[in-house]
């Protein structure tokens, strides 16, 4: 290997095991959700993950430029922490306790079509012919993974709370995108204003909803591993890699995910996976994918 490549390489590892530590959230939340109702769940989750990043914004350089943001940008990160951690994170949490992971991993990989789609009126981002041809691919594998379609009679609470989450998950993207684009707010800050709204706004609900629970020891590390480890930890990585890799490369990466968490459910759950949801898997998997890159 050549020290040329070496960082390149490190960046791929580093992708892997983000992803890898993604997947391993939908196991963790479902041992956690047989103690801890979900929307209080999710608020100490990333209210936890919130305070992991205090430090970082107490330093002069972002201090100053959350002093700086005029309303217009104060009134868009509070609409993004509403959108993509209360709405979002709490409906992906709901979900989990009413859904298999592996239906609530790939609802969530319904989002890019979603995105692809919105862009078009919202952005004026128009996806090209092979998202267009993604888009069908993951369409026909979300038919294939629930065929027969009478198995979903079952879920069908489940699926709702989880289209909610991938709609809301899509304007999130959108919202998150235009407010990127204008380069006006650094990440860091952006992540943390909004990151504290949705989690505070969370953990009210939570708490109004279903009062203060008793949580175990074992839960207590369960939130604190996913708060620090696979939140903040991972985020920060995932957006480190973002620099060395290509668009290609994070959406390949990041579309393993969907695998990862069937494998993970399987021996960790129980959770058994049959021909014809393995099939449905791939193709949804392969189009997802399809629709990140924007291939002319």
């Amino acid at each position: 290997m050549s020290k040329s490549n070496q960082p390149h390489i490190i960046a791929i590892l580093q992708a892997l095991l983000v992803t890898f530590l993604w997947s391993t959230s939908f196991i963790i939340i479902k041992w956690g959700l047989i103690e801890i109702p979900p929307i209080t769940f999710a608020g100490l989750r990333y209210s936890l993950a919130f305070i992991c990043f205090i430090p970082l914004v107490l330093r002069k350089k972002y201090f100053t430029e959350i002093k700086n943001l005029t309303n217009k940008q104060w009134l868009q990160l509070v609409l993004l922490g509403i959108i993509f951690y209360t709405f979002t994170q709490g409906t992906q949490f709901l979900g989990l306790s009413l859904l298999p992971s592996v239906t609530v991993s790939l609802m969530l990989n319904f989002t890019p079509l979603l995105v692809a789609i919105l862009g078009i009126f919202m952005i004026n981002e128009k996806p090209s012919v092979s998202q267009w041809f993604g888009g069908m691919l993951f369409i026909i594998g979300i038919f294939t993974y629930f065929s027969p379609l009478s198995s979903i009679q079952g879920q069908l609470t489940g699926l709702i709370v989880m289209t909610v989450g991938v709609i809301a998950n899509a304007l999130a993207a959108i919202l998150g995108r235009n407010i990127n684009r204008s380069k006006s707010i650094s990440p860091l800050v952006i992540t943390f204003i909004s990151m504290g709204i949705g989690a505070i706004l969370l953990l009210l609900i939570g708490i109004s909803q279903s009062g203060i629970p008793h949580i175990s020891y074992k839960n207590w590390l369960f939130i604190i591993w996913l708060a620090v480890i696979n939140t903040a930890l991972a985020f920060t990585l995932w957006n480190h890699t973002l620099r060395s890799l290509s668009a290609m490369e994070s959406s390949i990466i990041n579309g393993t995910m969907l695998i990862q968490i069937a494998v993970l459910a399987w021996i960790f759950l129980g959770e058994s996976i049959t021909l014809m949801n393995g099939i449905g898997m791939l193709i949804a998997a392969v189009g997802a994918i399809m629709v990140q890159l924007k291939i002319k």
